[in-house]
């Protein structure tokens, strides 16, 4: 990958982005024209969910991915779901020169994040991408710079805001069912093999055919520092510093950011991280870790608890907002509860009254992956019916305490964060 794309270049291509977009405008009978850049786990689940939600409203016409395998599977996609052909390309450059694509999916690994939505953004192209919006604050406060000035509709990938229960939790807090909220805890637990047979934290089954001659490694590593061929770093690059920030970036920041959903906040201006890797070691050469704490202070008397472990899932997924009035917990993006305060049996008159409740997002939703309705809503922007949920802006909110987390946990230090100047120090 050339240098105009590394991080020593970012600055200036994000000021090339700046100029006016020239967009084009789609009728209300058009069908978006996708091109996908990265065809892995996660971006094969997030086309099926396309499909799922909006297939008469798109065309996947190009696909993209730098091994021949997944490309080839989500060729086989498209022409089962969408029923067309796709071209295909392993250097999204070219993607992105296609005339035949107005928008484009970016599912690739957290390092590759700035520069391609950064190149997409110059091609004037429509984004959905993955969170995190990018690999370090840096690169997505200028994302959202080019983004804003451009005009095109961004989607950050932090699907949680488009799940029922959640819009259910805000409203419920709007209402003041809970009352006044100061804290938070959130947790994500885990454990392994999980159901999908992954033997430990993060470590995907990796092709059997997987080798140099089907996998351009090159063009994996992009802005990343130059290695030797490695097929776990290629297929399991969540355990590694260069591509990822691990928990603090890929789960995290799900938690943060549905926080400050529900609860109306922004960013912290504190947050002190510590962990290990402890469930995962050698011979394992795994780099980022299996367990992690993270303690958030928010400017508006406001406090959040994350913890997460990769060996035990009796727990699993959830966050409890804690009111005053009541509780409000939502369990592995599911269940909802809400249960009023008994102020030991002492409660006032209009606490008591609230009943109990439990909403299933199946049940009573009848929603099974709230990506379909993220990419629906990202989708409905672009034709003027909407806004979307979570703009670049909403997406480096989102991702900014996620990375104050690997830079605490890797300094070893409490990190301050100031939301004016936009900078962080260590204390």
């Amino acid at each position: 990958m050339d240098d105009s794309f590394s991080r020593r270049g970012f600055l200036k291509n994000a000021t090339l982005a700046m100029a006016p977009a020239v967009l084009p405008a789609l009728g209300a009978n058009s069908r978006l024209r996708i091109g996908w850049i990265g065809a892995g786990a996660r971006g094969y689940h997030c086309m099926n969910q396309l499909y799922l939600g909006s297939g008469p409203l798109v065309e996947v016409t190009a696909v993209c991915d730098t091994y021949q395998g997944w490309l080839n599977r989500a060729v086989s996609r498209v022409q089962s779901m969408g029923k067309n052909t796709p071209k295909t390309y392993v250097d999204y450059r070219d993607l992105l020169a296609d005339s035949n694509v107005d928008a484009v999916v970016v599912s690739t690994p957290e390092h590759l994040h700035f520069s391609m939505t950064l190149a997409a953004i110059q091609a004037r192209k429509h984004i959905y991408v993955e969170k995190p919006l990018a690999h370090t604050i840096e690169e997505g406060a200028a994302l959202v710079k080019a983004a804003e000035a451009a005009s095109v509709v961004v989607q950050v990938g932090t699907q949680n805001r488009s799940n029922k229960l959640y819009l259910r939790a805000r409203e419920m807090y709007q209402n003041g069912d809970i009352g006044e909220v100061h804290y938070v805890r959130a947790f994500w637990y885990r454990n392994f093999p999980d159901r999908s047979g992954i033997p430990a934290a993060w470590r995907y089954v990796i092709p059997e055919d997987a080798a140099p001659n089907n996998t351009d490694w090159e063009r994996f590593l992009g802005p990343a520092p130059k290695r030797p061929w490695d097929k776990r770093r290629y297929y399991q690059w969540r355990n590694y510093w260069d591509y990822s920030g691990g928990i603090s970036t890929d789960l995290l920041v799900h938690q943060t950011d549905i926080s400050n959903f529900v609860l109306g906040k922004t960013v912290p201006v504190a947050c002190m991280a510590s962990g290990g890797i402890y469930q995962w070691g050698p011979p394992d050469d795994r780099e980022v870790p299996d367990t992690l704490s993270a303690i958030y202070e928010y400017p508006d008397r406001f406090h959040l608890n994350y913890s997460c472990f990769f060996g035990n899932e009796q727990f699993g997924y959830g966050e409890e907002f804690m009111g005053y009035e009541g509780t409000i917990m939502v369990y592995n993006r599911q269940d909802l509860h809400f249960y009023p305060e008994k102020f030991g049996g002492r409660a006032p008159a209009k606490v008591k009254a609230r009943p109990e409740v439990h909403l299933n997002y199946l049940k009573d939703f009848n929603q099974q992956d709230s990506t379909a309705d993220h990419f629906k809503n990202w989708i409905q922007a672009i034709r003027g019916e909407a806004k979307a949920i979570t703009p670049a802006r909403a997406g480096q909110v989102a991702a900014i305490p996620g990375h104050l987390a690997t830079l605490s946990y890797r300094k070893g230090k409490k990190i301050l964060w100031d939301p004016k100047a936009e900078q962080y120090r260590f204390t």
